[in-house]
């Protein structure tokens, strides 16, 4: 596949495989990852993977949890609430494989920097055959001290 290929028919997919990702194939998706521009060849990214299906169905209820309370401020999160209300709803959308991306420092161009090399991560993987998607319902959660501390980001901005 040359990447035009992979740029076009890359999808959001919200549909998993329970299956963990093998190791040799989430080295791949993460080197291609780090090969991301960078604004001032920072490279600002920290990476998890996280195969444990406890700890994503605990963050999904937390994150679910966070949502709700802010869905009666937020329109666009109200919209969501019977999904983020239904138990059954796993955010992640019971993958096998989490990769999160983290900063080490925060700076003017680490967030656009991150989001780059999520890009590569996701040209990559569709490259492998694999889905992937941005989860922004993880956001919140994911920025918890607590999370922070589990991924080995807690010494992050």
């Amino acid at each position: 596949m040359n990447v035009i290929e992979a740029i076009m028919s890359r999808r959001a997919v919200r549909s998993y495989s329970s299956r963990a990702v093998d190791e040799a194939t989430v080295r791949a998706l993460l080197h291609a990852a780090v090969h991301a521009p960078t604004a001032r060849n920072e490279q600002p990214w920290i990476f998890a993977v996280v195969q444990d299906k406890a700890k994503l169905e605990r963050w999904s209820g937390r994150a679910k949890a966070m949502l709700l309370d802010q869905a009666s401020q937020d329109p666009k999160t109200h919209q969501y609430r019977p999904m983020l209300a239904d138990p059954s709803f796993n955010i992640f959308y019971d993958a096998g494989t989490l990769v999160v991306i983290g900063v080490r420092e925060r700076t003017t161009y680490s967030d656009a920097d991150c989001w780059l090399a999520a890009e590569n991560l996701m040209l990559a993987a569709r490259d492998a055959s694999l889905g992937s998607c941005p989860i922004g319902f993880a956001v919140p959660v994911l920025n918890t001290r607590e999370v922070k501390d589990e991924l080995g980001f807690s010494w992050t901005a």
